[in-house]
């Protein structure tokens, strides 16, 4: 099955899967209701009755992700698992003691609930900051860091001018909740974004989406509430507060169907040489100053030199933004073009490599090569005589082929028999041109028996004709084939073969000979 059918396949299954469109069902329904009904009591009691069942479905296809999935993918979905059961228990908690109470109107959870939530949030957020990213150096790891500080800041600064009251200031433990809240609903964003965007995401691409609008419309869930609410919400904010348990759960979901069809299911994807989440930070926490300066000068006017102040700041900051995108698009491109200077060059590297070693026109080993290949082969075989060979090959009559028909002719004719060489000889032994119509064949780990048939094969090949160009050659061969004995060298090794090949020839050529302890041939 192609990829593309992989693809329609699991899109189909998502669209059709009983729980994701249970869910749906559910937090529609929820809404409704939440519309409907006008009583903030019964409206909490619906908010907290409806978050059990979806924590239930992010727990349960956590864990089945879990099952499937590999180290350290497996360690992201193990505390994904952990924090969503967190998550069960603490709700069904505070949906228990909502249908107890009487009076409610917010939606702030109660201490166990609240424990739950926080160490849940925690750990979910951990796993996302400490996955980890492929090829990440030290520095890009500290990079990392300073960008979840940066948002971590932005979070305390917005939180600090939207959601603390001035009334409240002497409330230590209220102020710091609502600013951690703010710090912490930023700083899930950032991580769920950040995480996506590497390079070895632990979830798919279509079920990251979910998670990341997840963790905004938690932030947004921070912001909607009008000022100074005291006994009642809207609707629409009990509606907007429950959609994050929704998404969360459909993330997980996703993953686990993709993970039944697809064999590559995690994300994988070319990490940015850059972020530019931090510089979303900056720009936020610079709108938070412009919108907190007039409400701070309490109708008295704002100083137009504080103005100058601010826009200089911002200015500045975007100059600043702007330099150091230009340079890192500068130094993306120099890095294109170092990677492709640095392939160009191993490429040539590769070329020369085998221009060094091999025969340009039959693509058989050249004779350097084949001297330091027996070299290492004689070396090899020291403890075993008798174990390498050699032949000689030299062909016959190819001075009249190159006369007759051309040199063009001669050039067919070697690399054909380069072929028929090539097709003779088992896979571990070394053909090789030694030059002009001379060949040499290496047989390692071999008998004389061995050497003597390889020998026999190579004057069969030769009697199907070669064809050049309009015409067919029959080419013959003369061969000489010398067995190594026990301190032979690659010079000692050439001569014996030589030797044997000259016989060869005096026998009336097309035949092959051995080589023989005081063999000698004169013309």
């Amino acid at each position: 099955m192609t990829r593309l059918a992989y693809g329609r396949e699991t899109a189909a299954a998502i669209r059709r899967d009983w729980a994701m469109l249970a869910a749906i069902a559910a937090f529609v329904l929820a809404g409704v209701l939440l519309v409907v009904v006008g009583n903030p009591n019964s409206q909490v009691r619906i908010f907290w009755l409806a978050q059990p069942p979806l924590d239930f479905l992010l727990m349960y296809s956590s864990w089945q992700v879990f099952r499937v999935a590999k180290h350290p993918i497996r360690r992201f979905w193990r505390l994904m698992g952990i924090g969503s059961s967190l998550f069960l228990f603490g709700d069904t908690v505070q949906a228990v003691l909502a249908f107890t109470r009487q009076g409610q109107w917010s939606t702030a959870g109660g201490t166990v609930q609240s424990a739950c939530f926080a160490s849940g949030l925690a750990l979910i957020i951990v796993a996302m900051l400490i996955h980890p990213h492929p090829n990440r150096t030290r520095r890009e790891s500290l990079a990392f860091w300073l960008d979840s500080a940066t948002v971590l800041v932005g979070g305390v600064v917005v939180a600090w001018c939207f959601l603390i009251n001035p009334a409240d200031m002497d409330q230590g433990a209220s102020l710091i909740g609502t600013l951690a809240g703010g710090a912490v609903a930023l700083t899930s964003s950032f991580a769920t974004v950040k995480m996506v965007l590497s390079g070895n995401a632990p979830m798919n691409k279509a079920a990251a989406f979910p998670m990341i609008f997840s963790a905004i419309a938690s932030s947004v869930g921070l912001f909607v509430a009008p000022p100074g609410a005291n006994g009642s919400l809207p609707a629409i904010v009990y509606v907007v507060r429950l959609t994050p348990s929704l998404l969360i759960a459909l993330g997980p979901r996703i993953q686990e169907i993709i993970a039944q069809f697809d064999e590559a299911p995690f994300g994988s994807r070319r990490r940015k040489p850059y972020s530019l989440l931090p510089y979303g930070s900056i720009v936020v926490v610079f709108l938070t100053l412009v919108y907190a300066l007039p409400h701070e000068a309490s109708g008295k006017g704002v100083n137009a030199q504080l103005w100058g102040v601010v826009a200089g700041f911002g200015a500045i900051i975007a100059l600043v933004v702007a330099r150091q995108l230009a340079a890192f698009h500068d130094n993306t491109r120099l890095i294109d073009q170092l990677d492709t200077t640095l392939s160009e060059l191993r490429e040539h590297e590769q070329r020369l490599r085998h221009q060094a070693h091999y025969d340009e026109l039959t693509g058989l080993a050249n004779r350097a090569h084949f001297r330091e290949e027996t070299t290492s082969a004689l070396e090899d075989a020291e403890t075993v005589p008798g174990s390498v060979a050699l032949l000689l090959v030299d062909l016959d009559g190819f001075k009249a082929v190159n006369d007759t028909h051309g040199h063009q002719a001669g050039d067919l004719l070697l690399a054909g028999v380069a072929e028929k060489l090539r097709q003779s000889v088992r896979s571990g032994d070394l053909v090789a041109r030694l030059g002009g119509d001379e060949f040499a064949v290496l047989l390692r780990h071999c008998t004389v028996r061995d050497a003597e048939l390889t020998a026999q094969r190579i004057l069969r090949s030769m009697k199907d004709p070669i064809d050049v160009g309009d015409i067919a050659v029959h080419a013959n061969a003369s061969i000489g084939i010398a067995c190594a004995e026990e301190r032979d060298d690659v010079r000692t090794l050439l001569h014996d073969a030589d030797m044997a090949m000259y016989a060869s020839k005096h026998q009336g050529k097309g035949t092959w000979n051995r080589y023989q302890d005081g063999m000698a041939f004169n013309a």
